[in-house]
């Protein structure tokens, strides 16, 4: 029997239906059975000629807006082509759908109205799909090792031949870090400049009237600062002299007014997109020629393999960074030094490396499969800039193999084949000589001392500063020497090599500098023993820095003491002594005795 429930003067029916046990809520559920309203159609706009006019002036905007921002390249092998023409696709079927009263319903209604006002769209949409697919599939490593493996071509070397031995006053010494601190100290100490601007992290090394150096151009402090300087434009730049540590703020008669701190249209990137739609180009670089005249050396991008595959570089525009003048060059002039960065030259090697015997073997077997090491450094040879890596074995991370040296301008790439530590590894046994001071390597500078592949590093303490410096034989990595100066560690390297039989005697002097032969009384005498020779400190009156004696190169100089007068030769780092420094010191002559410049004048 049913029942109800009864609440007094409550009518559960009142409120749309009430509770049936046998079936659920009844009273009010016809209420979802009244038929929808029907839904208003929406109106297109004008006529079909003004909808697409409509429909393109839109798509229009939006593509001028995105690519004054982007700037994307109008190129088939620019993957930002493809971004840029999918969006433009889209917005003209998006106000298509908008303007033509779009009364479809479903993804089906979708489809069938799209492929009715929007055919032309559409067909570029699918025929680009069909290029990148095409066009990746005739990139694909897997079908064009061999063309990958020829993107460099690999010329051997023979180190002792092809590098020249550089005397210890031409080696850089600082690494980018290290250069970094100095131009951020040059700045602050322009009261008029510090303010205003700041320094771009972009440092280049270069090679600047035969002087290793790097340089970078000024960026405006803010926004605000910007406004209110950009009349005049970036004043200067900064050299940093990488061998006697000095940095230098250029100041120019008329400011750099296209650079990568800039805004609008006399920024960089903008300016090249304007000039050279259809290009592809790596960042851009700051470098100054011989006279001193500001560049950005913009290095084209070509893709060689299918559509996307095989980046190479295929001359670059130089632009004046203070006129705006730009001219694209397939040679460029001599004195640009950096037209192929270091990651194109290391992954075109990579290639190399990996599939010269075929994709296949790179992946079983791995027959001489080789790859660059993680770091690089740069060394100059006859006025160029070359990029050099550690080469090691892709089954073994302990050692290399040889090594590269690549023109960065040319592209001139050399292997030697010198089988030796890696620079992780000469780092790690620089830091252990002097594991007391914990200081930290950078990373190695590949020199020839005497016909020896020889890793030449600086060591940092932790506020960032050059302690010592540190030379480590690349083939016999338990050869380390240090010393507080260059001279001093290449002197120490050198008694070193001699002492272990990989150098004759002759050999064995620190050559280069310019030797002098001067006269004076000791007023100071200290010792200490490095790499197990006795170095003898002498400071001579009237003098802050100095004389280091090594017993090992000067045997007799355990006979100096102090107020002994003496004329004594030593090789000058530098234009002048060193105050508080250390020189190196090859002879002494007690009064009496002849010293060489003496006995030179007397046989003349």
């Amino acid at each position: 029997m049913p029942f109800t429930f009864q609440f007094g003067g409550f009518d559960p029916n009142a409120f749309g239906g009430g509770f049936n046990p046998g079936g659920g809520f009844s009273g009010a559920g016809d209420a979802a059975q009244r038929p929808r309203k029907a839904r208003r159609p929406r109106k297109p706009i004008g006529n079909a000629l003004t909808r697409t006019l409509i429909n393109m002036a839109v798509t229009l905007v939006f593509a001028l807006g995105y690519f004054y921002v982007e700037l994307p390249a109008l190129n088939f092998h620019a993957e930002e082509f493809y971004v840029f023409a999918f969006l433009i696709c889209a917005v003209y079927c998006g106000c298509a759908v908008l303007t033509s009263g779009f009364q479809g319903t479903g993804v089906k209604g979708y489809a069938g109205f799209l492929k009715k006002q929007c055919t032309i769209p559409l067909f570029a949409f699918l025929a680009l799909v069909v290029v990148i697919v095409v066009g990746s599939l005739a990139s694909w490593v897997v079908l064009r090792a061999s063309s990958y493996s020829e993107l460099l071509e690999i010329q051997s070397g023979d180190f002792a031949t092809d590098i020249e031995e550089i005397s210890y006053d031409q080696i850089p010494m600082l690494d980018a870090d290290s250069a970094a601190r100095l131009g951020s100290r040059k700045l602050g100490e322009l009261s008029d400049m510090v303010s205003q601007f700041e320094i771009l992290p972009t440092y280049t090394q270069i090679n600047y009237q035969g002087r290793p150096v790097r340089v970078t151009s000024l960026a405006y402090g803010d926004l605000i600062k910007w406004f209110t300087n950009r009349s005049a434009g970036l004043p200067a730049y900064l050299i940093i002299d990488m061998v006697t540590q000095e940095a230098e703020v250029v100041r120019l008669d008329e400011g750099m007014k296209y650079t990568t701190a800039e805004h609008f249209g006399r920024n960089l990137y903008r300016h090249l997109r304007f000039q050279y739609p259809t290009m592809m180009f790596d960042e851009p670089v700051f470098e100054i020629d011989e006279e001193g005249t500001p560049y950005w050396i913009c290095s084209r991008i070509v893709k060689t393999i299918g559509l996307f595959g095989g980046k190479d570089v295929q001359g670059a525009v130089l632009v004046n960074a203070i006129t705006g003048e730009s001219e694209y060059y397939e040679e460029v002039p001599s004195w640009v030094d950096r037209v192929y960065s270091y990651d194109i030259i290391m992954e075109q090697y990579d290639y190399y490396g990996m599939y010269h015997n075929g994709f296949l073997n790179s992946m079983f077997g791995q027959r001489d499969v080789t790859l660059t090491t993680e770091g690089w450094n740069y060394i100059v040879i006859d006025d160029d800039v070359y990029m050099y890596t550690g080469v090691t074995s892709v089954t073994s991370d302990q050692s290399n193999i040889g090594f590269i040296l690549s023109n960065q301008r040319t592209k001139e790439t050399h292997f030697y084949s010198i089988a030796g530590a890696t620079e992780t590894s000469a780092m790690d046994s620089a830091q252990s000589q002097v594991q007391q001071m914990n200081y930290k390597a950078t990373f190695p500078l590949l020199l020839n001392i005497a016909d020896q592949p020889t890793y030449f590093m600086a060591l940092k303490g932790n506020d960032g500063l050059v302690k010592m410096y540190a030379m480590v034989n690349v083939q016999q990595y338990d050869i380390v020497s240090t010393g507080s100066t260059v001279a001093d560690c290449e002197s120490n390297y050198r008694q070193t090599l001699a002492h272990r039989g990989l150098i004759g005697a002759g050999d064995a002097a620190v050559s280069g500098g310019e030797s002098k032969v001067e006269q004076g009384v000791i007023a100071e005498i200290r010792s200490a023993v490095i790499d197990g020779n006795t170095h003898y400190y002498v400071r001579m009156e009237h003098s802050v820095g100095y004389l280091d004696f090594s017993a090992a190169e000067v045997p007799r100089a355990v006979l100096l003491d102090k107020g002994d007068q003496i004329w004594y030769s030593y090789v000058l780092e530098g234009a002048e002594f060193p105050e508080n420094g250390i020189v190196h010191a090859d002879g002494f002559w007690f009064e009496g005795e002849t010293p060489p410049a003496e006995t030179a004048e007397s046989a003349a």
